[in-house]
């Protein structure tokens, strides 16, 4: 069984949009937008279409969201027709996932140096070692 649950699939030719709403079961205050949007990228198979996350609430006493989508083809027009506050608050989040991102790569990168110049400088040791005993 999907986690996620189609309520209305409408294809708005007045504004040239698709127009989706659905129920994420079992997600209750874990799922972001734009995890949401990806869930529904995958499940509809989007892929090069630009997916907007409007609304994501959660119902009260259960673990269920309900998601508002707009799919456009066009990324110039869906910023014609949807406010820019929207696009601002997207980008600000794609910004720091990107920099939690890179942290994390260089967090990881220092600890692998560390570790072959451990194993670099033990060998050493050990001939100078030697060298004294003799």
């Amino acid at each position: 069984m999907s986690i996620i649950e189609t309520i209305t699939d409408v294809n708005n030719t007045f504004l040239s949009r698709r127009e989706l709403t659905c129920n994420f079961a079992g997600l209750g205050g874990k799922l972001k937008s734009l995890e949401a949007a990806d869930m529904i990228t995958k499940e509809f198979k989007l892929d090069g279409k630009v997916v907007i996350p409007m609304r994501l609430r959660t119902q009260v006493g259960k673990s269920l969201i309900t998601g508002t989508f707009y799919v456009y083809d066009d990324e110039g027009l869906a910023k014609k027709h949807i406010n820019p506050t929207i696009f601002s608050r997207l980008e600000k989040t794609k910004a720091k996932i990107a920099e939690s991102e890179a942290a994390a790569k260089e967090a990881e990168a220092p600890a692998e140096e560390t570790t072959a110049d451990a194993t670099v400088e033990a060998p050493a040791e050990e001939v100078k070692e030697e060298e004294k005993t003799e």
